[in-house]
C-alpha cells in the first residue's frame, strides 16, 4: 500500500515537473543556437573585416586583374608627301579579328558561320584553335575593311573581339615605290625612306583602362592612362608629277632598245636636294606579291657601276688642278691609239693634235691616257673622293657606295682609272658629282627630306677651285654643242653641259663586246644651274648603245619637262 502511494507520488511529480522541463531544455537549445548564430556573426564579421582592411589592395588588384584591362589605343604612322604634298604614303584604318583560344567556347554553328566570314572552312578553323589552345591571344584575321569586320561583330559571338589597327596604302604606286620603300603587316619599315626614317614615322600607341566580362568581351571604358601619338609626317624633296614623267621616259627606252632596267636621278644644284630618282621598271607596292623582286630595288643608290667615260670631267678638274695644262693645251693623239706596255688604247678615230678641250668633247681615251701619265695617280684619286664618289651618299638602307680603287704603278691600269674602268660609283654620287662642278666647286649634301631635322648632311664645303671649276664647265659645253656626242641632250632654250658614257658590262670572261651600259650625265641651264642628272639605260640592244644616242634624248626630255614645271626662265 504503501508503495502504491509513493508510485503515485512519483507520477505526480513527473507530471507536474515534465513542462518545466521541457521549457528548460527547449531554452537551452534557443540559446545554444543563438550562440552559435552569434558565434558565426562574429567570425564572419571579423573575415569581412580582414579582407576590408587587411587584404583590400591585394584583392582589389586580384579582381581587377580578372575584369580590368590596359588596352592600347592605336593610331596612324606618319604620313609621306612629295614636296608639294601629294601623298604617297598614307595609313587607312582597318580591323583585326582576335580570340582567346583558352576561353573561346563557341557552337559547331557559330564556328560555320565564322569560318565563313574569315573566308575559310569550319574544319580549318577548329584545328587552328586547337593547334594554339594554350595560347590566350590568337588572330583569326588581320587587315579587314571595316564594313567586313561588321558582318563579324553582329553574330555577337562570345569571346571573338575586333581590334583597330592601319595598314599601310602608296598612293604614289610604281612612280615612288623604290624610293618609298615599304611596311610590314604591323605597319613597321622594312624598306626604303619607310624603313629609314621608321622611328619617326611609327607612333606611340595611347593606353585605356577597360572593364571586361569573364570571355574578354569589352564591357565599358574605364579612364584613359596615356593619349595616342601619331607618327611624325614627312615631306621629301622629290616631285611626283616629274617621278611620273621620268619613269614613263624609262618604261619607253626599255620598249624601244629592248633594255634590261633603267635609271634617272636628278637633283636641284642649288640645295642639293632630290627632286627626281626613279628606275625601270618599278613595281606596285600594294601588291606584296611584287615587293620581293629585282625590280624593288633603288638602283639609284643600290647599283654600283663602272662611270666610264662620264668620269673624264673630274680626270680633266686633276689635270688643270696639277697646273700643268690649261684648256688650249695641245695634246696629239695622232694615229688614234697608244700602246702601253703589251696592251693597246684606242680612240674611236684619229683625232690628230687637239686641244685639251676638244679631248674631252671628242671623249679621246688616248687624249687622257697622255694627260694623266703626267700626274700623279694618287692625286687623281684624291680629287674623285672630294667629289663624293666612292663614299656613301645618304646613308641609304642597301646603299652601295661603290668603290675607289688603291694607286696602280701600272700605266695601263692608270689610264683605265682615269677614263672610268676599274672603280664604280652609284648614279647618285655621279649626279652629286656633276651637281658640284655646276655649283662651281661647292659640294651639297644630297638631301631626301624637306624637313631639314631629317637631313642627314653636312654643310656645303669647297672641292674646287672655282676657276678650274668654269674650266671645266667650259669643256662640257663643247660636249654639247652640235659637233659633240651629247647634242642630243640639248634643250631648247636652255644651255647644257654634260658628258655622254658607253660602257662595256663585265662578263664571265671579262668585258663583253656584246653588252653595254649607255649614260648621260649634265646639268641645266649654265650660267645659273638648276638641275644637274644622269641617265643609265642597262644594256640596249646592240644596234643603238651609244650613251649619247640612247641616254641623251631621255635627260633632254625629264630636264626639259621639270624646267617648265619649276618655272624656270630660258637662259
Amino acid at each position: 500500500m504503501k508503495a502504491k502511494k509513493l508510485s503515485l507520488g512519483h507520477s505526480l511529480v513527473k507530471i507536474l515537473v515534465l513542462p518545466f522541463r521541457q521549457v528548460a531544455d527547449q531554452n537551452g537549445r534557443l540559446a545554444a543556437v543563438i550562440l552559435c548564430m552569434l558565434v558565426a556573426n562574429i567570425l564572419l564579421a571579423s573575415r569581412l573585416a580582414q579582407l576590408h582592411v587587411l587584404h583590400h589592395d591585394f584583392l582589389d588588384k586580384q579582381g581587377k586583374a580578372r575584369s580590368v584591362r590596359i588596352v592600347s589605343i592605336p593610331t596612324y604612322r606618319g604620313m609621306i608627301t612629295d614636296r608639294k604634298g601629294a601623298p604617297l604614303a598614307i595609313s587607312t584604318p582597318m580591323e583585326s579579328i582576335w580570340v582567346d583560344p583558352k576561353k573561346l567556347t563557341l557552337t559547331s554553328t557559330q564556328l560555320e558561320k565564322l569560318a565563313e566570314l574569315l573566308g575559310t572552312n569550319k574544319q580549318n578553323l577548329i584545328e587552328r584553335l586547337a593547334k594554339n589552345k594554350k595560347k590566350s591571344f590568337l588572330y583569326l584575321k588581320r587587315g579587314l575593311p571595316p564594313e567586313e569586320s561588321k558582318k563579324i561583330t553582329a553574330l555577337k559571338l562570345p569571346g571573338v573581339q575586333v581590334m583597330r589597327e592601319f595598314k599601310r596604302y602608296y598612293p604614289g604606286g610604281k612612280h615612288t615605290a623604290q624610293l618609298v620603300g615599304y611596311t610590314n603587316i604591323d605597319d613597321m619599315g622594312q624598306a626604303g625612306i619607310e624603313y629609314l626614317y621608321d622611328e619617326a614615322l611609327s607612333p606611340v600607341f595611347g593606353k585605356k583602362r577597360v572593364l571586361e566580362d569573364r570571355m574578354g568581351n569589352w564591357i565599358s571604358d574605364l579612364e584613359e592612362v596615356s593619349l595616342p601619338k601619331s607618327g611624325e609626317n614627312l615631306a621629301l624633296t622629290i616631285d611626283l608629277r616629274i617621278q611620273a614623267i621620268a619613269l614613263e621616259a624609262l618604261e619607253k627606252a626599255l620598249e624601244q632598245y629592248e633594255a634590261k632596267a633603267a635609271t634617272l636621278v636628278m637633283l636641284d644644284v642649288t640645295n642639293g636636294e632630290v627632286i627626281a630618282m626613279v628606275s625601270a621598271p618599278s613595281y606596285n607596292p600594294n601588291n606584296l606579291h611584287e615587293r620581293n623582286t629585282p625590280n624593288a630595288r633603288l638602283r639609284a643608290l643600290m647599283n654600283q657601276i663602272e662611270p666610264g667615260s662620264t668620269i673624264k670631267p673630274f680626270t680633266m678638274a686633276s689635270a688643270l688642278e696639277s697646273g700643268q695644262f690649261k684648256l688650249d693645251t695641245m695634246i696629239d693623239t695622232h694615229p688614234g691609239r697608244i700602246h702601253v706596255g703589251k696592251f693597246t688604247i684606242k680612240d674611236l678615230r684619229n683625232n690628230g693634235e687637239i686641244t685639251l678641250k676638244q679631248v674631252l668633247a671628242r671623249s679621246s681615251n688616248v687624249g687622257i691616257s697622255k694627260v694623266i701619265f703626267s700626274i700623279p695617280e694618287p692625286a687623281m684619286l684624291d680629287l674623285f673622293s672630294r667629289f663624293g664618289l666612292g663614299t656613301d651618299v645618304y646613308s641609304f638602307p642597301g646603299e652601295n657606295s661603290g668603290r675607289l680603287p688603291s694607286p696602280s704603278t701600272h700605266q695601263f691600269v692608270y689610264a683605265t682609272h682615269a677614263f672610268g674602268y676599274g672603280l664604280t660609283v652609284n648614279a647618285t654620287q655621279l649626279a652629286s658629282a656633276y651637281a658640284t662642278l655646276a655649283n662651281r666647286g661647292i659640294h651639297q649634301s644630297i638631301k631626301l627630306a624637306k624637313n631639314s631635322d631629317m637631313n642627314i648632311s653636312q654643310p656645303p664645303k669647297r672641292v674646287l677651285d672655282q676657276q678650274l671649276a668654269e674650266n671645266v664647265v667650259e669643256m662640257l659645253q663643247e660636249v654639247t654643242s652640235a659637233s659633240g656626242t651629247g647634242r642630243r641632250a640639248h634643250i631648247p632654250g636652255f644651255e647644257t653641259a654634260g658628258k655622254t658614257g658607253t660602257i662595256r658590262v663585265v662578263g664571265p670572261n671579262g668585258y663583253d663586246p656584246n653588252r653595254h651600259f649607255a649614260l648621260f650625265a649634265g646639268f641645266t641651264p649654265v650660267k645659273k644651274p638648276k638641275f644637274a642628272a644622269v641617265v643609265i639605260i642597262e644594256e640596249p640592244k646592240e644596234s643603238r648603245y651609244y650613251g649619247g644616242e640612247v641616254a641623251a634624248p631621255i635627260y633632254a626630255k625629264v630636264v626639259g619637262a621639270a624646267l617648265q614645271i619649276m618655272n624656270i626662265p630660258p637662259d
